[in-house]
């Protein structure tokens, strides 16, 4: 495969209250060939302010694999399925990483 600058590649999560629509998420994603793999934990405890109180709330976070020239292309992938107002949708550069994962992820993904 291609030489690649680690900063190339992203990992970029999302949580949703429900496993059903972290599952869509993923597989939209997966479908559209904008990230390579997704993982789906939880549920996990969310506490977080929103509107002038403390929430607390269970959610089921996606970690999402991919190159950072697509979030833009995933944000809206995202925000158009995702029930909340405002999701979360955080990219993270990834510093360092296995040659061969990094070539199977750029074999997985779309070309930009």
């Amino acid at each position: 495969m291609g030489c690649f600058i680690m900063s190339d590649f992203v990992i970029i999560t999302t949580t949703t209250d429900q496993r059903k629509d972290a599952e869509k998420i993923a597989r939209i994603l997966i479908e559209k060939k904008l990230a390579a793999c997704v993982q789906i934990a939880g549920p996990v405890t969310s506490i977080y302010p929103w509107k002038g109180k403390i929430e607390t709330a269970d959610e089921w976070q996606c970690v999402i694999k991919s190159r950072a020239d697509l979030f833009g292309q995933i944000e809206a992938a995202i925000k158009s399925i995702h029930p909340y107002e405002t999701p979360e949708i955080i990219a993270v550069p990834v510093d360092n990483g296995s040659k061969d994962y990094l070539d199977w992820m750029s074999a997985e993904l779309i070309n930009s």
